[in-house]
């Protein structure tokens, strides 16, 4: 399930100026990994934090990563955490008890897939700066990972060394951030995963726990697009074309290059100018209508592009030629001065470059 865009217009939090933002309650449990025996252990009381010491770093290290631009909805329909939030943004005094009953909920939907057992932390804040407003929202931040750090403890006779255990201030693991905005839709959220979350959880925190639809918007059509493309041209392509691989890596280029400089994708353009063939583009096509069905997601035939998802998805589009472990052959364009063959008297393959200037 996807939603629409809100009618009034594009809606932002303002990541770059946090120094408005208090953490009013804060309570951490240990959850995850039932499956395999992974504990539940509920704190009783939210923390007292300290405005002037740990906040601060809390609030950049859980905040500052979120993008504003991939925004989502909470389902309303049988979701437990949509039925908890709205409980503590009516009644704070509810917030230890319902942060008890959504570590509960996530320690069982754990169960049923590969989620790591860690830290479940539940925060509340205030004055989330937000267009040209500020308001309350609730965070959810999830971590499993622990890293070693050394602690300098100075004496009057000696420094010393300790090593310690922790939670490393970079990027949370798991995390969600929901404003108290758009209640009858689901409350505005940003969701955030790291790389290493999503390849071992699957679809875990998204659907399973918080089960929490994106927002259609230009980042979102922009973002599926291009992962559509990618998949397309290193999965299907091979299968129902016969190329190789500099042919793969020359259409994933194109592909780049189409949404870097237009401002609009259009489908009817989009085929002329990268795939070209009428095979191709029918194939495209086809490819376009499964892919939705599978992914759940609905990639309009015009929309603006965003800049931004173009960023994020640029690095998976890789541009590099892999010959066994001997060569790498990174190719910017010009596909007509690579060409590909077969020697028969060493029984290997190879590729002739053609060029002008050797720098």
């Amino acid at each position: 399930m996807v939603f629409k865009s809100s009618q009034s217009g594009y809606l932002r939090i303002i990541m770059n100026d946090l120094s408005t933002v208090g953490i009013k309650q804060l309570i951490v449990h240990q959850a995850g990994n039932a499956a395999q025996g992974g504990r539940l252990f509920l704190t009783e009381k939210a923390l007292e934090i300290k405005e002037d010491e740990i906040a601060p770093a809390l609030i950049q290290y859980l905040l500052k990563p979120l993008n504003e631009a991939e925004q989502f909805r909470l389902n309303i329909e049988d979701n437990l955490v949509f039925t908890a939030i709205n409980s503590i943004f009516e009644d704070q005094s509810v917030f230890e008890l319902k942060s008890k009953q959504l570590a509960e909920h996530f320690h069982l939907k754990s169960s049923n897939v590969f989620a790591k057992s860690g830290q479940l932390c539940f925060i509340y804040f205030q004055q989330v700066p937000f267009a040209d407003q500020f308001i309350d929202a609730i965070g959810i931040f999830h971590s499993s990972s622990k890293e070693h750090f050394i602690k300098i403890a100075q004496s009057t006779e000696a420094i010393n060394l300790l090593l310690e255990e922790g939670i490393d201030l970079k990027k949370p693991e798991k995390g969600v951030l929901i404003l108290r905005k758009e209640k009858e839709f689901g409350y505005l959220s940003y969701a955030i995963e790291s790389a290493a979350s999503k390849q071992a959880d699957a679809d875990f925190w998204k659907k399973a726990f918080l089960q929490i639809s994106p927002i259609e918007n230009s980042y979102h059509h922009t973002n599926a697009a291009l992962g559509m493309c990618k998949l397309f041209i290193s999965n299907e392509l091979n299968e129902q074309f016969e190329t190789t691989k500099s042919d793969q890596i020359d259409m994933l280029q194109r592909s780049m290059d189409y949404f870097k400089t237009h401002d609009q994708f259009q489908l009817e353009e989009f085929n002329k100018e990268v795939l070209h063939h009428p095979e191709l583009i029918d194939c495209f096509a086809q490819y376009k209508e499964q892919y939705e069905v599978a992914k759940q997601v609905n990639i309009e035939d015009n929309f603006d592009i965003h800049l931004q998802a173009v960023q994020k998805q640029q690095r998976f589009f890789k541009s590099i030629l892999k010959l066994d472990k001997n060569f790498h052959v990174y190719i910017h364009g010009r596909k007509d001065l690579i060409e590909k063959g077969y020697d028969e008297r060493t029984g290997k393959h190879y590729y002739k470059l053609f060029f002008d200037e050797e720098k």
